[in-house]
């Protein structure tokens, strides 16, 4: 399939992180993306960050690009949380009554979870489990039930797997929230109207650009609305075959170069 020429209708360019920037299972950065977001900032063109972790645990390797090169735009959480150049524009906590409902249902099933706001991770208790779905991402959480009831939460981790699933819906206790599976044992909880996309729309009226302007990479479930929100949604060639199908365009795996290919394919870096 031929690419078009996007130089001209794209101004801003969405990166989700894990299997589209970085391999978190090999804590690998392909070499390729420090130019790829280089070239693209020298031709005048916005980068942004959208993922479903939050800020405190962006790895080490892509915190490094990200200031070298002055990423400052980042919609983090699936969509929770928006901030450009340290402001914040927009964010949807979780009510703290919808935390206790959860919590007490995951206490009562001995369920572990995690609390997530941008500035930090608390979990209920360490388990192989948990650990086995979290350590990937971050290694910097600490024990803290009560979290919630002191700051505001963006997302919350339960760590069970697809057989529990049922139990889940069952319950009804996901009023007004939502789930995305992101893990074999964990998937994230948070507010039913949020994404990617709704945080990327609210980054693009702060910046006075239209949703037309816009090129999003990503590979997960959770990429779903954002790739078919903006202008031109690409699918890595590692991503989640449900997304490849809503993509305008699917490029290389992410350790062919996937992105820095796709992005000279499509003339906005040379």
């Amino acid at each position: 399939m031929t690419i078009p020429n996007y130089r001209d209708q794209i101004k801003l360019v969405f990166f989700d992180i894990d299997e589209t920037l970085f391999v978190k299972n090999k804590n690998h950065l392909p070499a390729s993306v420090l130019p790829a977001i280089q070239k693209l900032h020298a031709n005048g063109i916005l980068v942004g960050i959208a993922t479903g972790r939050a800020r405190c645990s962006f790895p080490d390797k892509l915190n490094r690009v990200i200031e070298a090169q002055g990423v400052e735009l980042f919609v983090t959480m699936n969509g929770q949380a928006v901030t450009y150049q340290n402001q914040v524009i927009e964010r949807h906590p979780i009510a703290t009554d919808k935390i206790q409902t959860l919590v007490d249902f995951f206490d009562a099933h001995r369920i572990d979870y995690a609390f997530v706001s941008n500035e930090q991770i608390c979990v209920s208790a360490i388990t192989p489990v948990l650990r086995a779905a979290l350590d990937a991402v971050t290694l910097d959480y600490r024990v803290d039930k009560a979290y919630f009831k002191r700051h505001d939460v963006y997302q919350i981790l339960p760590f069970y797997d697809q057989s529990k699933d049922q139990l889940i819906a069952d319950a009804q206790i996901l009023n007004g929230l939502k789930t995305v599976r992101w893990h074999e044992h964990s998937v994230d909880i948070f507010d039913q109207h949020g994404s990617k996309a709704r945080g990327i729309a609210a980054a693009v009226r702060h910046l006075e650009l239209s949703m037309h302007n816009v090129m999003a990479f990503g590979d997960g479930l959770n990429d779903l609305e954002m790739l078919g929100a903006v202008g031109v949604g690409v699918a890595m060639g590692n991503a989640h075959e449900a997304l490849k199908r809503i993509a305008t365009h699917i490029t290389d795996h992410i350790e062919q170069d996937g992105v820095y290919r796709f992005l000279q394919q499509a003339r906005l870096i040379d």
